[in-house]
């Protein structure tokens, strides 16, 4: 099985109020037609259709305050409680002594390990590897799997060439980063190219941080754009992707743009939203595994991928 994994930063289940929650305000045709026109809630967590299912994860972990990316990707790309082994949530860049952890667990190695092809789809600035030469110690989980995996990070030429996507899925953020003459793209593009690249590996993965941006800044109408530029990409996916050989996974390390009233994190559970192939043997699967937690992501994924567990 191939996996396309949509990572949305601070995205949880949130009340269906769209005085609160823009998943409930913004237009989101793609989403919505996944599940017969409905979407997931805290009112409705589960939810399953021909095309989908989707289910809650719990991203507290048994741990008190308010959960954190350092960790909460962690405990997402390893499989490993990071929150409870520190004990506290951290971020937004994870905690030293979990450099080992992600250095040995991460999803990249453990693949590279199997003979499969990962691929880190997301393309960065100039200015970006600038600053890591500097300052490594402020590298993403995400971006640190990729070093100690030996994956290349894309660049500039990548997403020229249409082999990554940008942060932003459009692109329309780099003529600010020094690149004027960047091609932008429709978002639906962005998700046929996603698909592209789904084909010639195993697993890709795409990052959206636009997400818990718009949940920190506390404006409702920045939110509703980020969430209807990221429908825009699913759009692009659902009408390229061969359901038959590829599961689309979509998850979030912790809860944030579900509940505009606060710009601090939150409690909620996030949703783990699948499409296409054996979507409901895999839900089953899932909500089975490490009582249904951020933790259960990795091992599943590995699972799925070198077929160690077949679903029917």
């Amino acid at each position: 099985m191939r996996v396309l994994m949509l990572f949305l930063d601070g995205v949880g289940l949130g009340p269906p109020d769209p005085a609160v929650n823009p998943f409930f305000a913004a237009k989101l045709p793609a989403f919505r037609s996944l599940f017969d026109g409905e979407f997931p809630s805290l009112r409705k967590q589960t939810l399953t259709s021909q095309a989908a299912s989707v289910l809650p994860l719990d991203a507290n972990l048994g741990v008190d305050g308010l959960p954190q990316s350092g960790t909460g990707q962690t405990a997402l790309f390893t499989g490993t409680n990071a929150s409870k082994m520190i004990g506290k949530h951290f971020g937004p860049h994870p905690y030293s002594t979990l450099r080992p952890v992600i250095r040995e667990k991460n999803v990249f190695k453990q693949l590279v390990g199997a003979a499969r092809r990962p691929y880190f789809a997301n393309a960065f600035p100039q200015r970006f590897f600038d600053y890591v030469s500097q300052r490594r110690n402020r590298l993403t989980v995400t971006t640190l799997s990729c070093m100690y995996s030996g994956l290349p990070l894309l660049k500039a030429q990548d997403l020229r060439e249409g082999l990554g996507v940008s942060a932003d899925i459009t692109s329309g953020g780099w003529k600010e980063l020094g690149y004027p003459d960047m091609p932008t793209i429709h978002p639906a593009e962005a998700g046929r190219r996603l698909v592209e690249l789904s084909r010639a590996n195993d697993f890709v993965l795409f990052e959206y941080w636009k997400t818990d941006h718009a949940g920190h800044t506390e404006n409702f109408a920045e939110a509703v754009e980020v969430l209807e530029r990221l429908d825009g990409m699913v759009a692009g996916i659902v009408e390229t992707m061969d359901v038959r050989s590829t599961l689309l996974f979509i998850t979030s390390d912790h809860g944030n743009i579900e509940d505009m009233s606060t710009k601090t994190h939150t409690r909620n559970p996030v949703p783990a939203i699948l499409y296409g192939r054996n979507h409901n043997a895999v839900a089953a699967q899932l909500h089975t595994a490490n009582g249904a937690d951020i933790t259960s992501v990795t091992p599943l994924l590995m699972d799925l991928i070198t077929e160690r567990h077949q679903t029917h």
